[in-house]
């Protein structure tokens, strides 16, 4: 049995929800409301906003209306590969011909340097976490490579006579590989343009930032990272989570959940982390979660640490997942939660005002607005 309440995510929703968690009813049947991409706040391949927004790209290419059904998988991978990366590589040529025109035209003398690249973290989802650095790079910017998690609120910062470049990686399928991606960005950059490469989260926290910046810089391309707030500390933030807290957590530490060759074993060993006064905080884990879980409590973790899972946090479409260690894994593929979930792991979560105080037999699930 579990405990469902939607609430919206605020500063005082969680006053609110600390006087009204006492008059919860437990209900036996669960109906979990599962958005479409074309309502995700993040840029999903298909997302009617994002063709909107890369029209420069896509001239020849239909935005599909919003009322008509996902294709199938095999369909999905056919478009992606036969309409998405063909239609980009004689555009990309064209954009990169003007650029090195404008370049040599503003040049004196013919001493032109290289344009800059800007590594920007956009943050877990909510647009108005952005620095104001962030804002003045993405509004300045010639072009913007970005991932699948850049919310498309954030794309709408872009200058409009900027051009945007998906570069996006899920599970299974990369629009481009990790070496496309060098290249244009050093390609661009020495085209004199200045190139921002929109992450979700951090840079520099599983994003690839530091060996996209190694690369342009033994290539002589200067680059600049320009932070964002990590899903860990977001996240944490929203729900009223405290990553260490005095007596309870003495430290905190980021795993990925990512395996080799998509294997169902996490890439750390678990009984490194098995550790009831640290604070486990894992990206990227949900198919990974059961043999972890499973492996902490082999290690001495006690099976009743409190966990919580974020789907889509801090946004709209948030959906949370609380339960303890033993029950954790199941509770979420019960739930149906999807990519991006950020799992928190320890004690701390249950000084959460959000945590629901279930019994060892339940646990709850709170979805957002």
């Amino acid at each position: 049995m579990a405990l469902v309440q939607r609430i919206p995510i605020s500063s005082s929703s969680i006053r609110n929800w600390q006087q009204a968690r006492t008059n919860l009813t437990p209900i036996c049947c669960l109906h979990y409301n599962t958005a479409s991409s074309s309502s995700s706040p993040f840029t999903e391949k298909h997302s009617v906003e994002r063709y909107q927004r890369d029209q420069w790209l896509y001239k020849a290419v239909e935005p599909t209306p919003p009322s008509t059904p996902s294709p199938s998988p095999f369909e999905d991978e056919v478009f992606v590969r036969e309409n998405d990366i063909a239609s980009q590589l004689p555009e990309l040529k064209k954009l990169l011909a003007v650029l090195k025109e404008k370049r040599v035209k503003g040049c004196k003398g013919g001493d032109c340097g290289p344009g800059d690249v800007y590594l920007v973290g956009t943050g877990p989802g909510d647009p108005e976490l952005l620095t104001l650095k962030a804002v003045r790079v993405i509004q300045s910017a010639d072009l913007l490579l970005y991932d699948r998690l850049v919310s498309n609120d954030v794309l709408e910062l872009v200058a409009p006579d900027a051009r945007l470049l998906y570069v996006g990686k899920t599970a299974g399928y990369h629009s481009r590989t990790q070496e496309e991606i060098h290249e244009l960005l050093l390609n661009f950059a020495e085209a004199g343009a200045t190139v921002v490469r929109l992450k979700g989260g951090d840079p520099l926290v599983f994003g690839r930032g530091g060996e996209e910046m190694d690369f342009l810089q033994q290539q002589g391309i200067r680059v600049q990272v320009i932070p964002g707030i990590t899903a860990a500390s977001g996240i944490a933030a929203e729900l009223g989570i405290p990553l260490t807290h005095r007596g309870v957590a003495t430290s905190v530490r980021f795993l990925t959940g990512h395996s080799r060759k998509g294997g169902t074993d996490p890439l750390f060993v678990a009984e490194n982390a098995a550790d009831p006064d640290t604070t486990l905080v894992v990206y990227m884990g949900l198919g990974t979660l059961p043999s972890l879980a499973q492996k902490l409590m082999d290690h001495g973790l006690p099976s009743d640490t409190p966990a919580v899972a974020v789907e889509r946090g801090t946004t709209p479409l948030q959906r949370t997942v609380f339960a303890e260690l033993k029950d954790f894994a199941t509770e979420i593929q019960s739930a149906g939660l999807v990519s991006p979930t950020l799992i928190i792991i320890g004690k701390v979560v249950e000084l959460s005002p959000l945590w629901p105080h279930c019994t060892k037999e339940s646990s709850c699930l709170v979805e957002t607005r």
